[in-house]
């Protein structure tokens, strides 16, 4: 298999989608145990990055095991989708947004630290084309 730096000899009209992956930490831990927040979370993302949502945002409690027991939510969007997982145990926020249509990870970055009200966030944009 080879792989290689997406970024490197990519021109803008080459791109076909963006997939950033955003990991937010101490997060407030009644918003993230809270469905209905999360489903606002989403409706006001979708707003915030001009993204037309596709069908209700579903939104699901699970984990017999603490370490991965929360909520997991999906939302289909005209584009592709935004996914995330709510972890009980470490109050973290781990979300991804891939779409064809551009938007700015950062506005995704920014917006979900305030939502959450998480501490920090560390996040990964990859190119596909």
């Amino acid at each position: 298999m080879k792989t290689q730096n997406a970024n490197a000899r990519i021109q803008p009209d080459q791109i076909w989608g963006m997939a950033a992956s955003i990991d937010v930490y101490n997060c407030d831990p009644a918003t993230i145990r809270d469905a209905e927040k999360i489903r606002r979370f989403v409706i006001e993302l979708c707003d915030l990055i001009e993204m037309k949502r596709f069908q209700e945002t579903q939104v699901v409690h699970f984990g017999e095991d603490e370490k991965v027991a929360g909520f997991s939510m999906v939302q289909l969007i005209e584009t592709s989708l935004i996914s995330g997982h709510f972890a009980n145990l470490t109050n973290t926020a781990y979300l991804d947004v891939f779409s064809c249509k551009p938007y700015d990870p950062e506005k995704v970055s920014d917006f979900a630290q305030k939502f959450f009200a998480g501490s920090h966030v560390t996040s990964h944009v990859n190119l596909r084309y």
